[in-house]
């Protein structure tokens, strides 16, 4: 390698560093592009990324939750309203439909204003400043938080807690945090954690390291619980989706093979309903077109 090369080479790799350090300048988000965002991080600078293509489910497609909808969609028309709304964490079972509950929301409100934004758990200590960003504009933005869990001094657990209640500053009214999690309390509680609960007469008093870690979860003024569907709960969603993908009779083998493609997961929910009725239509067609070749 000749010296004009390798000098070549550490400037790349120099460049390479001071991009990583050097301020980024990003221009404002079009509003108007997208109603899903995603906040993205280059380098030390922050900005809202539009979502070209988000996902679209509606609230008709989400079968065996009724009251959850039910509780959420009323929290969020007020929110759209600019009515006084809460926080929300939607907690439980594996593919019961938390995630695609909040997205069937911006579907439902997206015309009347409603905008999301995804953050991932890395990202939470942003926060404060992606809430600056979006301070006093007119649309209602969420906050969306996707299966939540932390470890005991994550950065971003004590970010959230000061987002949702406890900063001197006042968190927008045009914003509000929807969080998913597959438990309630989201930080790991140890055995260790109750060694210091005291016991004063009939009365239980957690220790201070229990009740630091239920805090987060007391922060969200709304909580949603989810839970495993029961059989006739799973075939009525894989009715559903077995219409969606064309296929309007469920015959008897077919709620044999979902039953069984349940029991093969090890679990009864409306993602492994959703699977089935995809892989069995997918099926489907691949075998009426090899019959006529």
């Amino acid at each position: 390698m000749s010296n004009l090369d390798k000098l070549y080479k550490r400037a790349s790799k120099l460049l390479d560093r001071l991009e990583l350090i050097m301020p980024v300048t990003q221009s404002e988000p079009d509003w108007q592009a997208s109603v899903a965002f995603h906040w993205r991080k280059q380098g030390n600078v922050g900005f809202i990324q539009p979502v070209i293509h988000p996902h679209r489910i509606t609230l008709d497609a989400l079968c065996g939750i009724d009251d959850q909808k039910q509780l959420i969609d009323q929290n969020t028309r007020q929110f759209v309203q600019g009515f006084s709304a809460n926080n929300v964490l939607l907690t439980g079972a594996r593919g019961t439909g938390k995630s695609s509950l909040i997205k069937a929301l911006l579907t439902q409100y997206a015309q009347e204003g409603l905008r999301l934004i995804e953050v991932e758990k890395h990202h939470l200590i942003d926060l404060h400043e992606i809430v600056e960003k979006i301070y006093q504009r007119p649309e209602r933005f969420i906050l969306f938080c996707d299966d939540l869990s932390f470890e005991t001094d994550e950065p971003g657990y004590k970010a959230l807690k000061v987002v949702l209640d406890g900063s001197i500053a006042t968190v927008s009214d045009n914003v509000l945090v929807y969080a998913t999690s597959n438990r309630r309390h989201m930080v790991p509680e140890f055995m260790r954690d109750n060694l210091d609960t005291r016991h004063i007469g009939e009365e239980v008093h957690p220790s201070e390291a229990v009740e630091e870690k239920i805090s987060l979860s007391e922060r969200f003024g709304l909580w949603l619980s989810f839970y495993p569907f029961g059989q006739d709960q799973y075939l009525k969603i894989v009715r559903y989706w077995l219409i969606y993908f064309g296929i309007n009779n469920m015959t008897p083998l077919t709620r044999t093979e979902a039953l069984q493609w349940a029991l093969q997961r090890g679990s009864r929910s409306g993602r492994v309903a959703w699977q089935f009725a995809r892989d069995l239509a997918g099926r489907k067609k691949s075998a009426s077109i090899n019959r006529n070749l």
